[in-house]
């Protein structure tokens, strides 16, 4: 244990240890409102429970530690590329917790919900307009599962014709690492396409595995290089001509908003990531929202239900009625229920807020700010593909005349400046990656203190590099083993006795 480390054990003692017993937290509980249910059986009671006890300010003080030791986008710069941590505005949060979007049940009558409905309505309208798409369904959980559910509908389209010789999938080298496992549990065959010297799909490599056994690819815009496909609308038609579709993972929307619709560009199906673009939080794991755009082709296998107005307004003042429908020919569906909600009136909130001139202000800083920092760092990081790019960018975490440090000393150190490190080692197609993505929230004043600081590190790498490879210094933890932690999980709450 490092000295920093035990301080904080001796000033931050460990819930456990504050335990005492006697000591409670709890203020009295309210009567019921309902029905006192039955006893447990005997069989699923314990004797005794092995829990601290502790006053509520012991609780409340050490949820509150737990609480600032986590890095936040509220809190600092958090520029961890293909993930688009961007700054959650305070007001999309106010609206999600409206009563009447908090309370909502989603098993209570639709008629009770109509405000809901219609938010979810609009919201559907409003990602096919952004998408130059036909059709939206927003039942996905996350941009993976809206990533299986499109690999799902290419696959009910081509069964439904008969063509079942169709077996591949091709991805990209360059691709997110979900794709290719989508479409490994959809039952296809991954090809997977190398990248040119640009950072392209390699057409040569694409004509010779465009046959008519392929079903359709998978291709990121802009790619996690975070280049934009130079050859994009050949690459389509290639597909295209060979009785492919095409899926385009939104995951990198950001770059795009208002400049690009990928159905213009000739994609028959995409998802979101509303957690992502449209700026709901997902720190943590979640929650996500990976809502399904498509054209008129996979129209009918949309996942459902999706919202519809399933009666005009009466009158012209007057609102429609909203409902509930199965599209004719659905995959069926992916949740329990309709989607998370909270997600989509966060996303209304922040579409609604920005406008079709907001949202394409969005992108256009989005990619100037990763290009700032591009050329900032391009002479003392080596950018691999070192030209114009989307609202991220991807360099090398390795100097040649300081051979033991690598990306990980960099991310390390970077904790001591007060910065969340960028993404590690993807894409897996460059060395010692480093993937970073400052996205549009960020001011020009912290992209140079963000620079000013890489530029420290690979000074510090060649003069002190002891300092990177013991690196954070600053943190409650410092370097750990993380294969060793990985196989020695330690699920308990309380720390292993020292025997």
């Amino acid at each position: 244990m490092t000295t920093h480390t035990a301080q904080a054990k001796i000033i931050e003692p460990l819930i456990y240890e504050l335990s005492a017993s006697g000591r409670k937290a709890e203020t009295l509980m309210p009567k019921l409102d309902v029905p006192e249910a039955e006893p447990l059986p005997n069989n699923l009671l314990r004797d005794s429970l092995d829990l601290p006890e502790v006053s509520e300010l012991d609780v409340v003080r050490h949820f509150l530690r737990l609480s600032q030791l986590n890095h936040a986008i509220d809190k600092g710069f958090y520029p961890l590329g293909s993930c688009t941590m961007k700054y959650n505005p305070k007001i999309d949060e106010d609206t999600a917790r409206l009563p009447g979007f908090a309370n909502l049940h989603p098993l209570q009558p639709p008629e009770t919900a109509q405000g809901a409905l219609a938010l979810m309505y609009k919201l559907q309208e409003w990602l096919c307009e952004i998408s130059g798409m036909k059709g939206c369904s927003l039942q996905p959980a996350a941009g993976a599962q809206g990533e299986l559910a499109g690999i799902l509908m290419i696959r009910a389209y081509h069964q439904e014709r008969g063509d079942v010789k169709r077996t591949k999938i091709l991805v990209p080298d360059s691709a997110h690492g979900t794709n290719p496992a989508t479409s490994t549990m959809a039952g296809y065959t991954v090809v997977t396409l190398p990248s040119d010297e640009r950072g392209d799909v390699d057409l040569n490599a694409l004509r010779a595995a465009a046959d008519d056994t392929v079903a359709g690819m998978m291709i990121t815009v802009p790619s996690t290089l975070g280049v934009f496909d130079e050859n994009i609308k050949e690459i389509i038609k290639i597909v295209h001509d060979c009785g492919g579709l095409m899926y385009m993972d939104g995951a990198n929307m950001n770059a795009l908003l208002g400049v690009v619709k990928p159905g213009e560009l000739g994609f028959d199906v995409m998802h979101y990531n509303l957690h992502k673009t449209f700026s709901t939080p997902h720190g943590g794991g979640g929650p996500g929202s990976g809502p399904v755009a498509v054209n008129e082709k996979l129209l009918p296998y949309l996942p459902g239900p999706i919202v519809a107005i399933v009666e005009q307004a009466p009158e012209p003042d007057s609102a429609p009625r909203y409902g509930f429908v199965m599209p004719a020919k659905s995959i069926g569906r992916l949740k329990a229920f309709h989607g998370n909600f909270g997600m989509h009136v966060r996303a209304y909130t922040y579409i609604a807020l920005h406008g079709a001139e907001g949202l394409k202000a969005i992108s256009r800083h989005a990619v100037l700010n990763a290009n700032y920092v591009r050329v900032r760092l391009a002479d003392t990081y080596k950018v691999p593909y070192n030209r114009m790019c989307g609202h991220e960018f991807v360099l090398e975490g390795r100097f040649a005349d300081a051979p033991d440090i690598r990306a990980l000393d960099i991310s390390k150190r970077l904790m001591d400046y007060g910065i969340h490190p960028p993404t590690n080692y993807f894409p897996l197609i460059v060395h010692e990656a480093l993937l970073i993505e400052p996205t549009e929230s960020e001011s020009k004043e912290t992209l140079d203190r963000f620079i000013a600081a890489m530029h420290a590190i690979a000074q510090e790498a060649r003069e002190t590099p002891e300092l990177l490879h013991s690196a954070p210094h600053t943190m409650p933890v410092s370097r750990v083993d993380e294969v060793y932690a990985a196989k020695n999980l330690v699920l308990c709450c309380r720390l292993p006795s020292a025997e």
